[in-house]
C-alpha cells in the first residue's frame, strides 16, 4: 500500500540520505558538471525548527520510496500570502506510474491547506515534462512561469 504523510525531517534524515545519491545521479544537472551533492543539512534542520520546512514522505508498506521538501514563507512581495516553494521532489524509478506522485501531491496539498498556504510553486526538469505536467495538472496547477539557467563554468 502506498501512503504519504508529513514527517519530521530531523527524524527521517538518515533514511532520506539513502535515497539522495540515486536522485542526484538520475536527475541532477549539477552532476553533469562535476558539482558534488553536498546538502546544507544544518540549514534544513534550522528551517524545520522555525516552521519553514515541509517534509512529506511517500512510502510503500513503510519503506521510503519518495519525498517532497518545500520551504514555507510569506511572499517577498505579498506579505499576507503564505507561499510553499518546492525544493526537491523524488519518487524512486520503480514506483513511478503507479499513482505514487498523485498520492504524494495530495498529501502535500492537504498539509499546505492545513497550514494556510495561499500559493504553492512546483517545477520540474524539462526532460521530465510529460509525466510531471500530467501530475501537476491533475493536482490543479496552471503553468505560471518558465525558468532558464545559464551555467557559468
Amino acid at each position: 500500500m502506498i501512503t504519504a504523510g508529513v514527517e519530521s525531517f530531523a527524524a527521517g534524515l538518515e533514511e532520506l540520505k539513502a535515497l539522495l545519491p540515486g536522485h542526484y545521479d538520475e536527475l541532477s544537472q549539477h552532476s553533469k558538471r562535476d558539482i558534488p551533492l553536498d546538502p546544507q543539512y544544518g540549514l534544513y534542520l534550522a528551517r524545520e525548527a522555525n516552521g519553514e520546512l515541509m517534509y512529506v514522505a511517500l512510502r510503500e508498506d513503510g519503506r521510503l520510496i519518495g519525498y517532497f521538501l518545500g520551504f514555507l514563507a510569506p511572499g517577498m512581495h505579498y506579505r499576507t500570502c503564505l507561499t510553499l516553494t518546492m525544493d526537491i521532489l523524488y519518487v524512486v524509478p520503480e514506483m513511478r506510474g503507479v499513482k505514487g506522485g498523485m498520492v504524494l501531491g495530495q498529501a502535500i496539498r492537504n498539509e499546505a491547506q492545513r497550514r494556510g498556504v495561499k500559493a504553492w510553486f512546483m517545477g520540474f526538469k524539462e526532460e521530465h515534462r510529460e509525466h510531471m505536467e500530467r501530475m501537476l495538472l491533475g493536482l490543479g496547477f496552471k503553468p505560471f512561469e518558465r525558468t532558464y539557467v545559464c551555467w557559468l563554468d
